[in-house]
């Protein structure tokens, strides 16, 4: 399978791919969270970050059907979460329909604050996804290490995105021994072999991490990663986040008065 889908367009040459790691990460949380602190009625607001991040997506030039192929990936599951929404939240009623002995109506509160959570999630996305696309997952920890975030963590974060391929190879090995032995049969069969399935891989998992702490002990692992490659905050990643916190500034500030 292939182990580079998070990262595959971050070894490209452009503006956002010399950014220093800490920089992006910290420019990609301001921006985040001025979305998530936007009103749920500043749709200028909501376009005018889809302005920024478009701008940054130009010129990190990662192909767009791309980006917009992986960010719409969020949609069913805000909507999944969401949907209910427009039918609990009081005000004016939009319309409404009846279904047998219910009468379900939906009120413009509701459908615009539907709307607002389904925006705020997809530009978020989209800065995220920027971010993964443009910086080596390596990089992308070493940053997280170097701004405070709890090192249990990053390293939780480094096994993950290490071992998750050999567990999908392992669970394709599988499914692969599985169908070959002609699969099928009734349902409580198919349950209980994919149950046994599942309680296989558990055990391999767990013997192999046994089995990677030990070799790593023995090397003298002691609970910090180390890489040949250091950060370097330049100038040009103070500009970048002076001029992304002042621009997401003036955008609120523009909102709150007009």
């Amino acid at each position: 399978m292939k182990h580079s889908f998070i990262d595959q367009y971050s070894n490209r040459d452009s503006l956002i791919h010399r950014l220093d790691p800490r920089s992006k990460l910290v420019a990609t949380l301001a921006f985040i969270a001025a979305v998530a602190l936007t009103p749920s009625a500043g749709w200028l607001v909501y376009c005018l970050y889809f302005i920024i991040i478009a701008a940054l997506i130009l010129l990190s030039r990662v192909p767009l059907l791309y980006i917009s192929r992986r960010s719409l990936v969020i949609i069913p599951f805000v909507l999944l979460v969401a949907i209910f929404i427009p039918f609990f939240k009081e005000g004016e009623v939009a319309f409404g329909f009846n279904i047998w002995a219910w009468h379900l109506s939906l009120t413009h509160n509701g459908l615009q604050l539907l709307w607002s959570i389904l925006a705020k999630s997809w530009l978020s996305i989209l800065s995220l996804i920027l971010l993964t696309s443009t910086t080596g997952f390596a990089s992308l920890l070493k940053g997280l290490e170097q701004l405070r975030m709890p090192r249990v963590m990053v390293m939780l974060l480094s096994f993950m995105y290490r071992y998750i391929f050999l567990l999908t190879d392992e669970v394709m090995r599988m499914k692969q021994a599985r169908d070959s032995r002609n699969f099928g049969g009734k349902r409580l069969r198919q349950m209980s072999i994919v149950g046994n399935m599942i309680g296989t891989l558990f055990i391999r998992s767990y013997e192999r991490g046994e089995r990677v702490y030990a070799a790593m002990v023995s090397r003298g692992f002691d609970g910090h990663s180390r890489t040949l490659d250091r950060l370097h905050f330049s100038r040009l990643d103070t500009c970048f986040i002076t001029a992304i916190i002042l621009v997401l500034v003036c955008i609120n500030l523009f909102n709150l008065y007009y």
